[in-house]
């Protein structure tokens, strides 16, 4: 099974680069013994990368990988130091962007000197924030700027029925500030693709959130999302990842598990849905929000 997953995994790696896809985002959890996986997703990722090169050493690929600010991690040397064994991992001397994954409990301000840290060395060329409410992203914005390094990118869970950093001033503070929006689950968790209807709700932890009440709510925004993708011979993922590079300085980060996914998934550019079609689809969505959605990590 595990050889299955990582052979649809490096087709879906493959698929995105000839797609035009080249930014791959992963971090040091992903795929490890902190989250009880079998193989870290950078050491995959890095293998990916690697025969890739063998076979067309002219691709670029451009790596994002995250910083985890677990507790027990203290000074701006931890970041440097677990930049470190991300690169050993990846097989890479440096990375495109290096995120701190969440706030941390206790010790930001250093984390911040160690991204400063990090591109002054030469292991990364930009940095950037994950999970951060506005005040923190304006703190860690203003602190990078003091020694000339740009905050490049905060990444948060945004989608067409996840406004939240629409109404709690992180996007407008990305806006304002030059700082990339990147959205991860755009399609709230494939909820948006139509995959999941009242009689058959997803299981597990996403079914106490995307109840059968709450999909029969949804209905008429999913339909309409169908009318409109056919229109343009789209299919539902690729119109709500279009609405959301409609938004400006937003960049959608789907993850593929395959070949199709990641085909679909490019499917995305190349056109634009029109300013009625943006409108009438956030309209549509501006009452609904799933539950056990309503705060904001980081707050």
């Amino acid at each position: 099974m595990a050889d299955a997953k990582t052979k649809a995994a490096k087709s879906a790696f493959d698929v995105s680069i000839d797609g035009g896809i080249t930014l791959f985002d992963t971090a040091e959890v992903y795929g490890s013994w902190l989250l009880n996986g079998a193989v870290n997703s950078e050491t995959l990722l890095g293998s990916f990368i690697k025969e890739r090169k063998q076979k067309d050493p002219e691709v670029e690929v451009a790596v994002a990988t995250k910083f985890a600010a677990l507790p027990w991690r203290l000074g701006r040397q931890s970041v440097v130091k677990a930049l470190k064994y991300s690169l050993s991992r990846l097989g890479l001397s440096s990375v495109e962007l290096y995120q701190l994954h969440w706030p941390g409990i206790w010790g930001n301000e250093g984390y911040i000197d160690g991204l400063g840290d990090a591109v002054e060395q030469g292991l990364v060329k930009a940095v950037g924030v994950s999970n951060y409410d506005e005040s923190k992203l304006r703190n860690a914005y203003k602190k990078l700027k003091e020694r000339g390094v740009p905050l490049a990118a905060n990444q948060v869970n945004y989608s067409l029925i996840y406004r939240q950093p629409e109404e709690n001033g992180v996007k407008a503070a990305c806006d304002e500030l030059g700082v990339t929006l990147i959205a991860y689950s755009p399609m709230a968790q494939g909820v948006l693709t139509g995959k999941y209807t009242p009689e058959n709700p997803p299981s597990g932890p996403r079914g106490k959130i995307y109840t059968p009440e709450f999909l029969t709510k949804l209905q008429p925004l999913l339909k309409r999302i169908k009318e409109i993708g056919q229109s343009y011979s789209k299919t539902n993922t690729q119109v709500i990842l279009n609405w959301l590079l409609a938004q400006e300085n937003v960049l959608p980060i789907p993850g593929a598990k395959n070949s199709q996914q990641a085909e679909e998934f490019a499917g995305a550019l190349g056109w634009r849905l029109t300013s009625e079609e943006i409108n009438e689809l956030r309209s549509l969505a501006q009452d609904i929000i799933p539950l056990g959605f309503a705060q904001t990590i980081g707050k």
